[in-house]
This record gives structure tokens, sequence and C-alpha cells, in this order.
């Protein structure tokens, strides 16, 4: 098993765009309507917006690789890039997106691993991400990883309001 970490180009947006699609769809679409699917699916993920957050210098996007095939990705944001103003002492994981296929290899831990690896060599002193109310999996991955939650905000999936929890780790 061979796990390789690429940071994201500009020339990356279609890939990005092709796995932002097929993970969120798989996590997502049967816990939501298809109205509202399509409607944050196409806010999100379409190719003007995914170009404007890679040409974001507070944003970094990173490719996960799984044996040679692209399996899912990671991006963090710092300063005005965060969804939250939660302050310059903080790194915001905005996505960890692992394709199911690939999922139970550990690949979100090594994502994980490096949003930490940046927060310390950006020296800020907590890591935050928010996590849906119902995405019990990844609040208990995450709880394993040492986060607790600290809040909640509002998310929009079409025109439904849900409840993401803010879960924070503070950096030693």
């Amino acid at each position: 098993m061979t796990v390789n970490i690429k940071k994201c180009t500009l020339k990356d947006s279609h890939k990005l765009q092709e796995i932002s699609y097929e993970t969120f769809n798989e996590t997502f679409q049967h816990q939501n309507s298809p109205e509202n699917m399509n409607a944050y699916l196409k806010r999100a993920f379409n190719l003007k917006q995914l170009e404007k957050e890679l040409s974001n210098i507070s944003s970094q996007f990173f490719f996960i690789y799984f044996n040679n095939e692209a399996a899912g990705y990671l991006k963090v944001n710092t300063d005005d890039a965060q969804s939250e103003e939660m302050g310059d002492e903080a790194l915001e994981v905005e996505r960890i997106y692992i394709i199911n296929k690939f999922q139970k290899h550990g690949l979100g831990k090594h994502l994980l691993n490096k949003a930490m690896e940046i927060a310390m060599e950006h020296n800020k002193k907590k890591v935050w991400l928010g996590v849906w109310e119902k995405n019990e999996n990844a609040i208990a991955f995450y709880k394993k990883m040492g986060f607790v939650q600290t809040g909640a905000h509002s998310f929009y999936m079409g025109d439904e309001e849900q409840i993401d929890f803010i879960m924070t780790k503070t950096l030693g």
C-alpha cells in the first residue's frame, strides 16, 4: 500500500470537481432531497468557484493517492479564507473528502495529519472544522483524533438549514 499526498494547482480543478461530486453524493445523497443536493453541488463545486478557491493564497488543497489512484482530498483555510471568524491563530479543515471505496485505509488520518503539519508550520494554536451533526462516522473519527465540540453553526444544503458541529483541537 502506497499513500502519497500532492498539493493541487489550478490545473487540477476538473479532477477536484469530479472527486467533490463523487464523495459528496456518496456521503449525503440518501439524507437530502435531490433538489437540495443539486443546488449545493452547483454552487459549491462549479469550476469557477473551485478555481477561485484554488487561487486564494489563504487556502490550500491536497490530493491523496492510494496505490497511485486519486482517493480524495483535503482543503485547509487560514486567515480570511476561514468559513467562520476564528482569528489568526486558527487553521480550518474545510474538507476531508475520501471516495467510499478508499475508506477504512487510514487516508483521513493521513490528511488530518497533513493539516496539523500545515498548522504547526504556520504557528497556529488550534485546528477547527465543521461536521454535520448527523455524520456520526466523521464525528467519531474527529473525536478519536483529539477534537472536541466547541460550538455549532448553520450550513445550507440548498434551501434547507442544517447544523454543523464546530470541533476544535488545540495544538500543544
